[in-house]
């Protein structure tokens, strides 16, 4: 599977959360570099796994409306002799 890769503004984004979380939950301090390596933790190690529960719950919409515009057209055919 090719690794999940995000924006620079992205990536950044999160290690701040990640770095606030800690000061604000934890009463921890995580730095810059060590927010940065969870990130790039959790993007190869579990970002595989969200991955691929967002595509099952998109297969599972493609399929629901799939079966919709089947029965719609049934719906649309004409009877004939």
């Amino acid at each position: 599977m090719i690794p999940v890769k995000l924006p620079r503004e992205e990536k950044d984004a999160i290690i701040e959360q990640l770095v606030d979380f800690f000061r604000e939950e934890r009463s921890e301090v995580l730095g810059h570099i060590g927010a940065e390596q969870i990130v790039d933790f959790m993007l190869r190690e579990i970002a595989p796994y969200v991955y691929n529960r967002a595509i099952e719950d998109a297969r599972k919409v493609v399929l629901e409306k799939s079966s919709s515009i089947e029965e719609e057209l049934y719906a649309l055919e004409r009877r004939t002799r």
